[in-house]
């Protein structure tokens, strides 16, 4: 059967490109190599979820990273939503002067993120982020009032003379149609059980399959067959003992398949892309670290969500000097005990795991630059399903270092003032913030797409994840991904109506 439109993964851009495309009467198949969460018990289980880590990958990424000499095995989670089924539901845009180095404006791209934000049912406070870019339409929805632990890191704030406001969230707060949020503590890293984390399963590809999209699970995307500027097919596996191959036919192709899996996809496919050279370069990811603060009492004995506030006063700090973002500061959670003792340094464990009911926890989210020598290659080796394996190479540079750090201060001097009497940075070693392989840009030379995210010299390829991005902002990339797969697919499905 051949489709109007094939699109490999199931993510924020996936996602969104599935319901425009549906939207505009097109026939749609999405495939995903990872299943449909279960949404059971086990699904809120730390146990299970961030230590076994139920829903890796089959398939290893091998990574170097902080200079490490030798290849570590990653195994990301697979599933229908992508990591929007994990991400603890932060929807900030980025600013007007992050895109000095985009093809495009950020006036271009408002529009399709009001759409975003309305699909995404996003909770929040318009004028409340002192940092904010210009906005067309209020949020949704509104935030719910916040939790102890919340106004603990307010009131410090404050009197610092900062300015918090409610971060952004595409959790659902007080839609009744719907499961409402019960303020847990198994939101960041976790499927909801209830389904009340307004992730793209439970909103845009909910509404595009009862329009007509086709979703296919366990499909891997192996390569893209190219015949004189225009695929005509993509071969793909099934992900399952009999490892059966398939055929996909259409007349547009969009990658959603992540900054590191969507490059591998491409280079095992023959192109011919004028921008080749670029394809898999200058990876980002954020340089993240989380600052704990260890208190003398209880800081959440109600165990109560408090991913609540947002800190952009620093966003512009460094702009002056390295023409990028500083990045925010905002509250987040405390793992488990249990998660802390795995994961926590040899010979603190015990210690660590012990202090988890007095900690209190900001993270801090700063801009990385696009080093082209941060990259996703090829190795020689294959995987079960007899695919090349990617290599992540990363290393940050120190502007990347530096931004952090300031921001670290800052956390530190918040955390102190709310009661905490010590407090210790953690590097973040995830790449859950992952953009920027496949970038976009107005010439091959500098860019391996369009301002359209087209494969330069292929008629019908779009790359519509965060593979896109010519630089990474100081935001979680989430709602930028959506709001671009938006403003690509209704320009493709224009032209090609």
């Amino acid at each position: 059967m051949k489709y109007d439109a094939v699109i490999v993964g199931s993510g924020f851009g996936g996602a969104f490109t599935a319901y425009r495309c549906i939207q505009a009467g097109l026939k749609t198949l999405l495939i995903e190599r990872g299943q449909w969460a279960h949404r059971d018990d086990l699904d809120w289980s730390h146990q299970d979820i961030l230590i076994e880590k139920r829903y890796k990958s089959r398939s290893p990424i091998a990574v170097q990273q902080y200079g490490a000499r030798k290849k570590s095995k990653l195994y990301p989670n697979e599933v229908v939503g992508g990591n929007s089924v994990f991400y603890g539901g932060a929807s900030l845009r980025l600013r007007e002067s992050d895109f000095s180095q985009w093809p495009f404006d950020y006036h271009e791209l408002e529009p399709f993120y009001s759409c975003a934000e309305s699909l995404l049912e996003v909770h929040g406070q318009a004028s409340s982020d002192p940092k904010e870019p210009r906005r067309s339409s209020d949020y949704p929805g509104s935030n719910p009032e916040l939790t102890s632990p919340a106004r603990r890191i307010q009131t410090a704030a404050v009197k610092m003379g900062l300015k918090p406001f409610p971060i952004p969230l595409a959790i659902n707060f007080d839609n009744s149609e719907r499961p409402l949020c019960i303020l847990c503590t198994t939101c960041d890293g976790f499927p909801c059980k209830i389904q009340a984390k307004n992730d793209v399963t439970a909103m845009v590809l909910r509404m595009a399959q009862q329009g007509g999209l086709d979703i296919v699970a366990g499909l891997a995307a192996c390569n893209f067959v190219v015949s004189h500027g225009k695929v005509e097919e993509v071969h793909a596996i099934e992900m399952d003992k009999k490892c059966t191959p398939v055929r996909l036919q259409g007349s547009l192709f969009f990658l959603s398949a992540g900054a590191l899996q969507s490059p591998a996809i491409m280079q095992r496919s023959s192109l011919s892309s004028t921008g080749e050279e670029w394809i898999g370069r200058c990876l980002m990811r954020h340089c993240n670290a989380v600052v704990a603060g260890i208190f003398p009492f209880r800081t959440n004995p109600e165990n109560l969500f408090h991913k609540q506030l947002c800190f952009t006063d620093f966003y512009e700090h460094f702009r002056g000097r390295y023409g990028t973002s500083t990045g925010i500061i905002q509250d987040i959670y405390t793992p488990a005990k249990e998660v802390i003792s795995t994961f926590a340094p040899f010979g603190v464990k015990r210690i660590a795991a012990g202090l988890s009911r007095y900690m209190q926890n900001l993270l801090c989210i700063a801009e990385d630059d696009p080093r082209s020598e941060n990259a996703v290659t090829l190795t020689n080796d294959r995987d079960n399903f007899g695919m090349q394996i990617a290599h992540v190479h990363h290393q940050y540079g120190l502007p990347d270092y530096e931004r952090r750090d300031f921001l670290v201060s800052k956390a530190r001097k918040v955390l102190k003032a709310a009661g905490a009497w010590k407090t210790q940075k953690y590097e973040i070693d995830t790449f859950s913030h992952a953009v920027g392989t496949v970038r976009c840009g107005d010439s091959p030379k500098v860019s391996a797409l369009d301002r359209d995210c087209r494969v330069w010299g292929i008629e019908n390829l779009y790359v519509v994840d965060g593979s896109c991005f010519p630089t990474s902002g100081g935001v979680n990339p989430s709602l930028t991904i959506a709001a671009n797969a938006l403003r690509v697919t209704n320009s493709v499905v224009g032209r090609h109506l």
